[in-house]
């Protein structure tokens, strides 16, 4: 949403994200679509730009719905992304000069490896059962496509 928020005034701000909210409201792939597609053209007259930038991006910000619904909200937020950079932001102040670029990529490096480990070890973001879930739908996706594949070479 920051990025749509660029195509309108300050002002208009709220507008444009109570708008894009209600996208994120829905329960079913199909309607979350079609409320993206009607938030757009609800968009052309007062925000064109915001309206472009919206069909532009549908495919990649609504790829999350091609995914179990348990991993929908935990895909569609960034805040792991979030609160990692704020990780490495904060220890890159401590030590405030870093002699080269590669003794900040030292530390970054560092930092991420200690997130990993300590995902891998005591928080999972998302639950085996919901992992699961998510190798069964594509395991059937594999299927499907092996089977179109295979009717295409037939054909």
């Amino acid at each position: 949403m920051r990025n749509l928020h660029g195509a309108v005034a300050a002002k208009q701000q709220p507008v444009v994200t109570a708008g894009v909210r209600t996208i994120f409201a829905h329960t079913e792939a199909k309607d979350v679509a079609a409320q993206w597609d009607q938030v757009a053209n609800t968009f052309d007259g007062p925000f064109p730009k915001a309206a472009a930038m919206m069909r532009d991006a549908k495919t990649d910000v609504l790829a999350f719905s091609a995914f179990p619904k348990p991993h929908w909200q935990k895909i569609w937020s960034n805040n792991p992304i979030e609160r990692l950079n704020k990780e490495i932001k904060r220890r890159a102040d401590v030590v405030e000069i870093f002699p080269n670029p590669a003794a900040f990529l030292r530390l970054a490096t560092a930092v991420v490896i200690d997130a990993h480990d300590e995902w891998q070890v005591t928080r999972r973001y998302m639950s085996e059962v919901s992992m699961d879930e998510l190798r069964e739908v594509l395991a059937e996706k594999d299927k499907a496509a092996a089977l179109m594949d295979a009717q295409a070479q037939i054909a």
